[in-house]
C-alpha cells in the first residue's frame, strides 16, 4: 500500500532529509529529477522553442537541470530565472552553475516566442499568495494557454498550487503535463489542483523507499489495493443469509430509495429490505421484484422492523424529506446498533447539530455528504476538503465521505483517501444515491466502514469510467457486475 501513500509537503521534505542523511547526495535527487522531467518533454512533444521558468528554489534547481538537457538533446531552449542565481543556495546553486547558457530575467515578452513552457517557479511548496512579477508573468502565461498558443509543464505542482490542500494560491497555469517525484501530493487530487494537473506523472529519483516507514503517512490514493483484501467475495459455502440483509428506509420520493436499492444488491447485499409508508410500497414493489418490501406507517413499526437481528445494515436519507420522521428513523438507526449509513435528508435533519447526533453513533456509521450538507452539518469547520473531513470524522465518530470530484473519505483515527477516478459525467441526479446503497450493500456483507466506502466510491468513479458520457445514475449498477469480476480475478 505504501504506493497509494500521499505526502503532504513537509513529508516529502522529509522523505528527501532522510535519502540524503542516507548517503544519497542532494544534488544527485535534483538531476535525477531534471532528468524525468526532460525525458517525460521528449517522450511528448517534438522539439520546440521551449522556455524554462526557474524560482529561486530547489524547484527552480531542477529547471536548471531540464534546461540543460533539453539543449544538450538539440532543443532550442531560453532561461529565466526569478531572481539573480547569485541567489540560488544548495543543490539548487550547484545546478544553476551547470547551465553555461544566458539566464533571463523572467519577462512577459520572453513567453511571445515560447511554444513550450517548463514551470520550474515554485512547485508544491509555496507557502503564500503569488504576486509582484511572477503574478504577471504567469497571468500572461495562463492567457497564452487558454488561447492555445502555449503548452505548459509544471515541475512537481503547477505553480500557485498548493500541495497539500489542491487550492490555488493567486494564479496557476494549467499543465498538460506535470511531472512530481517519488509519491503524489495531496493537491495533485484535490480540487482545483487536480484539473490544473491534467497529466500526472510520478518518477523515482532515487529517494529511498524505507522513508516512508519513519512518516507514516495517514492519507493515500483511494485505489483497491487499499481495501481489496476486505472486500467480500462470495466462496462455494455462501448463501443469502451469509452475504447480509440490508436496509432502506424509503421515502415519498421513492426514486431516489430505488436507486440505492439497486446499487445495493448488484454490489452483493444477499437479502434487501425496503421499508415505506404503506402508499409508497406498491412503487417499490413494482420496481424490484428481488427486494423485500416491507410497509412502516410510523416508528414502532420501524423499530420492530430493525429488532431483527439478521438486518444487519440501514440507509436512511435518500428521498425522505426534511422531516421530523426522517430525523426520528436515523436516530432509531443509529439506536439500532446495525451498519449505518446516513445520507441526503437524514444528515440535513441534523443541521447545526453534528454534537447531537455524534451522542447517537455508537456503532459503525458512514455519513455521505456532499459540500452544501457539510457545510450545514459543520459549519463551524475550516480547513481544506481533507482537514474538514478529518475533523467531521473525529468528531462524530464515524467515516466521513465528502463527495465531489475528489471526493475524500475519512476515519475517525485520522486515515484518509482521497478519490480520484471520478470522470466528470459523474456529477448527474441520483448518483449519490447510488453511492449510499453500494455503501449499505458492502457493510451488510461485513466490510469495515472505512474500507467500506473508500471501494464503494472507486466502484462508482470505475462504473461511470466505463460507461463514459452520457451516464444516467441507472446506468451505474448495471456496470458493477464487470467491475466486481475483475477485482475477483485480480485476489485469485
Amino acid at each position: 500500500m505504501d504506493e497509494l501513500a500521499l505526502l503532504t509537503v513537509s513529508e516529502m521534505a522529509e522523505a528527501d532529509r532522510g535519502t540524503i542523511e542516507g548517503g544519497v547526495p542532494g544534488i544527485d535527487l535534483m538531476e535525477a529529477a531534471g532528468k524525468s522531467v526532460a525525458d517525460a518533454i521528449m517522450a511528448r512533444f517534438s522539439p520546440r522553442r521551449t522556455l524554462v521558468a526557474c524560482g529561486p528554489g530547489n524547484n527552480g534547481g531542477d529547471g536548471f537541470v531540464v534546461a540543460r538537457l533539453l539543449r544538450a538533446a538539440g532543443w532550442e531552449v531560453d532561461l529565466a530565472q526569478l531572481g539573480r542565481p547569485a541567489d540560488l543556495k544548495g543543490d539548487a546553486a550547484q545546478a544553476g552553475a551547470a547551465w553555461d547558457g544566458a539566464v533571463a530575467d523572467l519577462e512577459i515578452s520572453l513567453l511571445e516566442k515560447a511554444e513550450l513552457l517548463v514551470d520550474a517557479l515554485f512547485g508544491a511548496g509555496l507557502a503564500r499568495d503569488i504576486e509582484g512579477v511572477a503574478l504577471r508573468f504567469l497571468t500572461a502565461a495562463r492567457d497564452r494557454v487558454a488561447a492555445g498558443k502555449l503548452a505548459s509543464v509544471a515541475v512537481d505542482m503547477p505553480s500557485g498550487v498548493d500541495g497539500d490542500t489542491g487550492a490555488v494560491r493567486g494564479i496557476a497555469v494549467p499543465a498538460a503535463l506535470t511531472v512530481t517525484f517519488f509519491r503524489k501530493k495531496p493537491g495533485h487530487l484535490l480540487q482545483p489542483g487536480r484539473s490544473l494537473s491534467r497529466e500526472l506523472l510520478v518518477t523515482d529519483i532515487g529517494i529511498a523507499p524505507q522513508v516512508l516507514t519513519a512518516i507514516a503517512p495517514k492519507c493515500v490514493e483511494n485505489a483497491p489495493s487499499l481495501w481489496q483484501g476486505r472486500f467480500p467475495m462470495p466462496d462455494a459455502d455462501s448463501h443469502k443469509y451469509t452475504r447480509g440483509h440490508a436496509v432502506v428506509s424509503g421515502g415519498p420520493m421513492t426514486g431516489a430509495g430505488r436507486l440505492a436499492a439497486r446499487a445495493a444488491r448488484r454490489v452483493g447485499a444477499g437479502l434487501l429490505s425496503v421499508v415505506a409508508e404503506p402508499e409508497q410500497c406498491g412503487l417499490f414493489a413494482a420496481d424490484a421484484p428481488g427486494a423485500i418490501v416491507l410497509s412502516a406507517e410510523g416508528l414502532p413499526e420501524f423499530e420492530a422492523m430493525l429488532s431483527d437481528p439478521r438486518k444487519n445494515a440501514v440507509l436512511v436519507g435518500p428521498g425522505h424529506g426534511v422531516t421530523g420522521r426522517t430525523r426520528a428513523f436515523s436516530a432509531a438507526a443509529l439506536r439500532a446498533g446495525k451498519a449505518v449509513v446516513l445520507d441526503a435528508d437524514a444528515l440535513t435533519v441534523w443541521s447545526e447539530n453534528a454534537a447531537g447526533l455524534a451522542l447517537l453513533i455508537k456503532g459503525p456509521v458512514v455519513l455521505t455528504p456532499h459540500e452544501g450538507e457539510f457545510r450545514r452539518l459543520f459549519p463551524a469547520l475550516e480547513g481544506s476538503k481533507l482537514e474538514r473531513a478529518r475533523a467531521a470524522a473525529l468528531h462524530t465518530g464515524a467515516v466521513l465521505v465528502l463527495k465531489g470530484p475528489d471526493t475524500v473519505i475519512a476515519a475517525p483515527d485520522g486515515r484518509g483517501a482521497i478519490n480520484g477516478n471520478a470522470p466528470p459525467w459523474l456529477a448527474t441526479g441520483g448518483t449519490g444515491d447510488v453511492l449510499a446503497g453500494t455503501i449499505l450493500g458492502l457493510l451488510a456483507q461485513g466490510m469495515p466502514p472505512f474500507e467500506a466506502a473508500a471501494a464503494a466510491v472507486w466502484i462508482n468513479g470505475a462504473a461511470a469510467e466505463r460507461f463514459g458520457p452520457g451516464l444516467i445514475a441507472e446506468d451505474l449498477p448495471e456496470k458493477f457486475p464487470s467491475i466486481l469480476a475483475s477485482l475477483l480475478s485480480a485476489t485469485r
